[in-house]
């Protein structure tokens, strides 16, 4: 799982469009649903566009890694290097966000970096990431962790 720029301030920053979930309550449900799973996840935020494109590349060349979950936030809608990032893993990856963008302003309703993921989802707050989660495990091989 990697979350992008502003995700550090989930539970604090227009909780009327994020939720009041904070990001440590998040990561922590992913953990124990992945627990649950039988698999490990592994979450990581960043602000930098470079950190998060570091992190795909160490996913890429990562064993064990089966699936990777992105919320590129901000990054959605203007990084070409995150899509190109994105299409150089050989894993499935889903794209996720807690609000839904077409219900948003309008520079908001488009993904640069959909395009290279699985799917998208988004809309249903923490659900989204759960169930990107719930996806990339049932539909991946993968060896319980």
């Amino acid at each position: 799982m990697i979350h992008g720029p502003n995700l550090d301030l989930l539970g604090q920053r227009e909780p009327a469009v994020y939720g009041n979930t904070t990001l440590p309550e998040l990561d922590a449900q992913l953990v124990a649903l992945g627990d649950s799973l039988g698999v490990q996840v592994r979450a990581y935020q960043t602000n930098g566009e470079g950190a998060f494109i570091d992190l795909l590349h160490t996913a890429r060349a990562a064993r064990g890694v089966a699936g990777v979950i992105v919320n590129p936030a901000g990054y959605t809608h203007t990084s070409v290097a995150i899509t190109d990032a994105l299409r150089a893993l050989d894993v499935p990856v889903v794209e996720v966000h807690l609000s839904n963008l077409y219900a948003r302003e309008q520079f908001r309703h488009e993904s640069l970096t959909g395009v290279a993921c699985r799917g998208v989802i988004m809309g249903l707050g923490p659900d989204s990431y759960f169930l990107a989660l719930r996806h990339l495990v049932a539909s991946t091989s993968v060896e319980p962790a």
